[in-house]
């Protein structure tokens, strides 16, 4: 799986202890995760409605994104949690940070793209953590479920990046973050309470 995913670093193994722990906070985070995953998606199609191929893959993701987040919520009030309210996200904020601001609208694309390639890469690495580690077989079946289908969201991303922009710089780009992505994660404390 870090093959496909390109990932420099793995997640703190001490992560799904503290994760299980705290199954409600993670519940609810992983929520607003899919939430935002599919807000991302509609707003990508708002900005690049020209981009055919684009609006069509994306319309896709967002409709199973918003899936999970019904998902995620069926799993909540299963064991009689509630939603709550959504927390911040420093790693995402971090990582958006790094999506460049002006230059040709292409560039920006592929930034956007990339940077939502690398969500999906790590929210598919902390599912797989989750379905291997976890005792409720129930949340196991769930989270080997979503692990496959961020696996197939990071691919996507990336495939759309190269399909907009020279395949060799999306490359080079993806390189670049995905070094970026593990100095974020290494700096990061390790929450009790949330997905990334």
């Amino acid at each position: 799986m870090k093959t496909i995913l390109k990932l420099k670093l793995n997640t703190d193994p001490r992560w799904v202890n503290i994760a299980e722990k705290n199954i409600e906070d993670i519940l609810v985070d992983h929520a607003w995760c899919e939430q935002k995953a599919a807000s991302t998606g509609i707003s990508m199609i708002i900005h690049y409605p020209e981009k055919t191929r684009l609006v069509d893959a994306l319309t896709d993701l967002v409709a199973e994104e918003w899936s999970h987040f019904e998902r995620v919520l069926l799993e909540l009030r299963k064991r009689g949690y509630a939603l709550g309210r959504p927390r911040k996200d420093e790693y995402v904020v971090q990582l958006l940070a790094h999506v460049r601001k002006g230059g040709a609208r292409e560039r920006q694309l592929m930034d956007q793209l990339l940077v939502s390639a690398l969500i999906e890469a790590r929210s598919c690495e902390r599912f797989k953590l989750l379905w291997q580690n976890i005792a409720d077989q129930e949340l196991s079946k769930f989270y080997y479920e979503l692990m496959v289908s961020e696996a197939a969201h990071f691919v996507a991303y990336v495939d759309l990046a190269k399909e907009y922009c020279d395949p060799r710089e999306v490359e080079i780009r993806l390189q670049e973050l995905l070094h970026i992505e593990g100095e974020i994660v290494t700096n990061l404390p390790v929450r009790d309470d949330r997905m990334h």
